[in-house]
């Protein structure tokens, strides 16, 4: 301070203030006088203000120099005084916990169809609209495109002959045999390429089959006798070759329009008679055998009606017997021509190394025409829309009368009386969902009971964290849930009854000495208990009086912990500390 008014004067360049010369008059000393000042005297007016001036700036110091001298006495003071905390404890009790699973996921109709377009069309009519419910075959609309149609008629034939191919391929691989389809005679009999040991290849002809058990009469009536004669009705058939006269029955008829050279029209008429052994006929393929020529009547109410002119027999059935594998060989034949055979019996026999390829290239060929037979039916099937599940229509994308264009979405239907949620459980928690648990949904101030119906076993990695998707379905016949929603869900993991439970806080995670982790409690006692552990403290500061011990915990909700075994019921346990100092509060 000292030091301060020493300066000051210099820093004003003025001579120092006397006490003692405050009563003198500078005015009536002379020059040079004893007891006097060198410096020349200053104005009374000046002299005045400088002194207040400094006497200001002695109070500034002397306030700065009071509060720094009381900062360092409280100092001193908090520094000598001891801090002072409290220690919490709670009480081992016995009760129930609680242990749940909580999250939230996005909720979608559970069942959901949309129906797009696979061709171009017309857009004849459209039988709903939007907000409809509709159940599953109720007609959506109407597209015409007629090349779709005829492209589904070719695929249906492609598919039927592929069927056939294959099923022949597979009969004769397991069956190398040409065998009669019914009973009768071979005819054209190809004797020179069915030689055995001779090569034989597909659709190569070896015979004609004839059922010659029944022969068919060609006759023609006149137009006269249209509305009299039917199917199923009596006819007696002359032969002339054999002077004999068979029963017969109107086995066909047929509307052609013959004219006679005398100008009557007339019409077809075919009589089937049995085959007593003495008839021939000849095939509709040009077989060589000569024909029988017969005639036939019709009574009708006592009356005869002829026909025409006679006609000629002909066998009821034929068939041309042909080879049905790529290649291979007769290792056996029983061809003869006129031979009488049975239904099944086989007529020749073929060995081939190909059958097997035949089977596997007609199975290949049959799975392409099933591939686009589906195809083109898809394509009708978009065209002309039914609705492929119940629910209600959300969206409809064509209007009547417009070329609606592939690819378009038609129509799209939710079923949304029931939703289904879209979560996710994190690792430590995936074990205790279950397939068939309840579950609590929560959509804002509402709660509903859902199930979970999977959950995945694969798990998606996010933040680090493994989460797997889980599905849970909810009745929502009321709409309360509307898709894209997000809904809280909740289930109980686990819970345990009459049990030991202690606050959370309590349950400290330790070190034994020999470096394994344990969980504690210290337990508040007047001597150590027999279970006391030694355990690494490390930076916790237990107050005395609290010993540690090994406790075996079990379910945890949010507040409290089960203890399974280490302490019990009754004990008081350390919880941390609160520190009072200067009035602020601190747990540890």
């Amino acid at each position: 301070m000292a030091e301060v008014l020493d300066q000051e004067p210099k820093t004003e360049n003025k001579p120092a203030e006397q006490p003692a010369a405050e009563s003198v008059s500078t005015e009536a000393a002379p020059a040079g006088g004893a007891g006097f000042s060198d410096i020349p005297a200053q104005p009374k007016g000046k002299k005045k203000k400088n002194r207040k001036r400094l006497i200001k700036r002695i109070v500034i110091v002397a306030v700065l120099a009071a509060a720094a001298a009381g900062g360092y006495f409280l100092w001193r003071q908090n520094q000598d005084k001891p801090e002072t905390a409290e220690v919490l404890t709670d009480v081992v009790t016995r009760g129930s916990i609680v242990s749940k699973v909580e999250g939230s996921g996005a909720a979608v109709a559970k069942d959901s169809a949309s129906i797009s377009l696979l061709a171009d069309g017309t857009v004849l009519e459209i039988n709903v609209s939007e907000g409809d419910y509709v159940h599953e075959g109720d007609p959506l609309y109407t597209i015409e495109n007629q090349d779709v149609r005829d492209e589904v008629k070719e695929a249906e034939k492609d598919l039927r002959d592929a069927q056939k191919e294959y099923d022949k391929s597979l009969k004769h691989a397991t069956d190398p045999n040409i065998r009669a389809e019914f009973t009768g005679i071979l005819t054209d009999v190809q004797d020179e390429v069915c030689k055995v040991g001779e090569k034989i290849y597909k659709d190569q002809t070896v015979a004609t089959l004839v059922d010659n058990t029944r022969l068919k009469l060609p006759l023609y009536f006149s137009y006269a006798y249209e509305d009299v004669i039917y199917v199923g009705q009596d006819a007696t058939v002359s032969v002339p070759a054999t002077m004999a006269q068979l029963p017969g029955t109107v086995y066909e008829i047929n509307k052609v329009q013959r004219v006679s050279p005398e100008g009557s029209k007339l019409f077809e008429v075919v009589i089937a008679v049995d085959n007593p052994g003495t008839l021939t006929g000849k095939s509709v393929d040009g077989d060589k055998t000569e024909a029988m020529t017969a005639t036939a009547t019709i009574d009708m109410d006592g009356e005869t009606i002829y026909p025409y002119e006679p006609g000629a027999f002909e066998w009821f059935r034929t068939k041309i017997l042909k080879s049905e594998i790529k290649e291979g060989e007769v290792a056996w034949n029983n061809l003869h021509n006129y031979m009488p055979v049975q239904e099944g019996e086989s007529i020749l026999t073929m060995s081939s190394e190909s059958s097997e390829d035949d089977v596997l290239r007609a199975k290949e060929e049959l799975r392409d025409k099933e591939k686009k037979m589906e195809n083109a039916q898809k394509k009708l099937d978009s065209l002309i829309g039914v609705a492929p599940i119940d629910g209600t229509v959300l969206t409809i994308g064509i209007t009547a009368g417009e070329e609606a264009k592939m690819s378009t979405v038609a129509v799209s239907i939710a079923d949304t009386t029931t939703m289904i949620i879209n979560a996710q459980i994190d690792e430590m928690n995936v074990s205790y969902a279950k397939a068939g648990m309840p579950v609590t949904l929560k959509l804002w101030e509402n709660e509903l009971i859902g199930t979970i119906d999977s959950v995945s076993l694969s798990a998606k990695a996010e933040n680090g964290v493994a989460r797997f998707p889980m599905v849970i379905s909810v009745d929502n016949a009321d709409g309360m849930i509307m898709t894209g929603a997000y809904v809280d869900y909740e289930f109980t993991a686990s819970q345990s009854d009459d049990c030991l439970v202690v606050p959370i806080q309590s349950v400290k995670s330790a070190q034994t000495v020999d470096g394994g982790n344990c969980k504690v409690l210290f337990v508040q006692t007047d001597v150590p208990p027999e279970n006391e552990t030694e355990i690494n403290t490390g930076a916790m500061d237990i107050p005395e009086g609290f010993y540690p011990v090994v406790v075996e915990t079990g379910i945890s909700d949010n507040h409290n912990v089960e203890i399974k075994s280490g302490v019990e019921e009754g004990a008081t346990v350390y919880s941390g500390v609160v520190s009072n100092d200067s009035g602020m509060g601190m747990f540890f």
